[in-house]
């Protein structure tokens, strides 16, 4: 196999999880299988993505073409980098800490006003994401939600 025009280019979690949608329905449409090996690659990476605790994996989901433009418009004063914002979009860091870990030398390139912002934008646009999920047994964990820490 030669590569004719190599191109890079970073995807976020939401366009991966969208490609391999598409790529899944497009070989239902045609009633045939793909190669099994490939199958089990999709279908794992699906599940993968839409498992908790990743955002995509909320109920209705909050992504959409749409929502990640109006995110990317909204965010663009603060000048962030493309591996920045792909990483804000795959996590929905929903603290200034939690964006601290996202964004390189926040402290030093952001007044602690502009971090608050980024925070209130990123839940404006994607919405709060309840981190606690289910424990083994498949119930919901109240730790979070009652302050109860075993």
């Amino acid at each position: 196999m030669k590569v004719v025009e190599a191109q890079a280019a970073v995807l976020s979690n939401y366009e991966v999880l969208q490609h391999l949608t598409q790529q899944k329905d497009r070989y239902k449409q045609r009633k045939r299988r793909g190669p099994p090996n490939l199958e089990t690659v999709v279908r794992e990476l699906i599940q993968y993505l839409q498992s908790h605790p990743n955002p995509l994996s909320q109920k209705p989901s909050t992504y959409t073409p749409n929502s990640i433009s109006q995110l990317l418009e909204r965010l663009s004063p603060y000048e962030l980098s493309k591996g920045e914002v792909v990483m804000i979009l795959n996590l929905r860091p929903a603290s200034v800490a939690a964006l601290n870990t996202v964004i390189e030398e926040m402290g030093e390139r952001f007044s602690d006003e502009q971090q608050e912002e980024m925070v209130t934008i990123i839940l404006e646009v994607l919405g709060q994401f309840e981190a606690a999920g289910p424990d083994a047994n498949g119930n919901a964990d109240d730790a979070a939600e009652t302050g109860n820490v075993s």
